[in-house]
């Protein structure tokens, strides 16, 4: 280890065994935190989640220890967690998934990566309303230093609940190894692709979504959006690649209304091998959703190749930029006309430009910078040991 190593730990234990949007982003940052000389990093799992997080992190990085249950393991973090971190010797902790120890007895940093908890209360469970706002709430006022995905995000934090401490903004990186326009020597897309769905085929024309199917995603407009374009293009299917989520009801009525379950390929959650390859099918990748924290299909699906249409004003837009076509929200005519105009085969030296200018723009988010960008956080905590001055909720760490 490096001399000025930092003793970091970062509480992994909200991961689920099938991991989406928060979870990727945790996995890779230790991942790639586990990579670095100048960390020693300690993943605090569940009890039955060990081996998982010890490939992940290489052997005897990872405390064992928390319980299963939400319940139980919310109960803990507060009563247990600051006490085994301490025994640990850490000098920083890592809540990176809004929560944090309310009486921790080291400086804490957490991850706050949207605030539709406080925009748009409907699109959650009541139940993840009350507990996230009420952690973003204390995040705000007790933790040393936060990080949030994009500076919409950040704005929104300090709009809605302004932090005492600094604000760090680390994008999400694309890991460049499987998010690539072609696959790995010796792999081939196709077999993959027939074996998840027949309809999968070579040449068919794929309007794909890859997240989980919850409000915020908008996919019933996108449905009907799809829907208006069977006859201009009586070949192409929708492929909608994610877990059902709270609210997914929506999604089957806005099928069984248009009538088009025979040219949408429901997949469900698909494993993280499956998703490049629908990626370097698409047609078109697309991404409706009203509202991201940072939106890291869209920059994977350029970083495939993909063309993309996106939401104009999200973070979906700010990490794009001018690679994407962006719509309104909720504008399902716009969505169609975009969709079919990808659908119907933009001119050429367009195209190519596009996709150049897409591959450019992915290159440039890397969970190596992620995870740099990070240890800024983590070391002004620890420099500080405590939160930082009133009202300076920046970009960059108070000195």
């Amino acid at each position: 280890m490096a001399e000025d190593c930092l003793r970091l730990s970062v509480d992994v234990s909200a991961v689920p065994a099938r991991a989406a949007g928060a979870g990727h982003y945790t996995i890779e940052l230790v991942r790639a935190l586990s990579a670095r000389s100048d960390v020693d990093l300690v993943a605090v799992s569940r009890r039955d989640d060990a081996a998982r997080w010890s490939e992940i992190t290489g052997a005897g990085r990872v405390a064992a220890v928390a319980p299963a249950p939400r319940p139980l393991r919310l109960g803990w973090e507060q009563l247990r967690l600051s006490s085994l971190v301490g025994g640990l010797h850490r000098q920083v902790h890592h809540g990176p998934h809004y929560t944090m120890p309310e009486r921790a007895r080291l400086p804490v940093v957490v991850t706050v990566h949207d605030l539709s908890f406080f925009t748009e209360p409907g699109w959650h469970e009541r139940s993840k309303v009350v507990l996230f706002r009420r952690a973003i709430r204390v995040a705000a006022r007790r933790a040393a230093a936060v990080v949030c995905p994009s500076h919409v995000t950040a704005a929104e934090l300090a709009r809605w609940c302004p932090p005492v401490a600094p604000v760090f903004v680390a994008h999400h990186g694309v890991d460049a190894a499987r998010f690539a326009p072609s696959p790995p020597p010796g792999e081939e897309d196709g077999p993959r692709l027939r074996n998840a769905d027949p309809r999968l085929v070579a040449g068919r024309p794929l309007v794909v979504f890859v997240g989980t199917l919850e409000p915020r995603k908008d996919v019933p407009t996108l449905v009907r959006a799809f829907a208006q374009l069977r006859s201009r293009h009586p070949d192409a299917v929708l492929v909608l690649a994610g877990g059902r989520g709270w609210g997914a009801d929506a999604v089957d009525r806005a099928v069984a209304d248009t009538g088009s379950d025979d040219r949408v390929v429901r997949l469900g959650y698909v494993e993280d091998v499956l998703v490049p390859a629908l990626l370097r099918a698409a047609t078109v990748a697309a991404y409706p959703a009203r509202y991201e924290g940072f939106g890291l299909p869209a920059l994977e699906a350029l970083a495939c190749g993909a063309p993309v249409v996106t939401t104009e004003g999200t973070a979906m837009a700010e990490v794009t930029g001018d690679a994407a076509t962006l719509v309104p929200a909720g504008d399902g005519a716009a969505l169609a006309d975009a969709l079919d105009a990808e659908l119907s085969g933009p001119p050429a030296a367009g195209a190519t430009a596009r996709r150049r200018r897409g591959l450019e723009i992915a290159a440039g988010y890397t969970w190596a910078a992620s995870a740099a960008r990070h240890l800024e956080a983590y070391r002004h905590a620890a420099a500080t040991g405590r939160p930082g001055a009133p009202g300076r909720s920046a970009d960059h760490p108070v000195g």
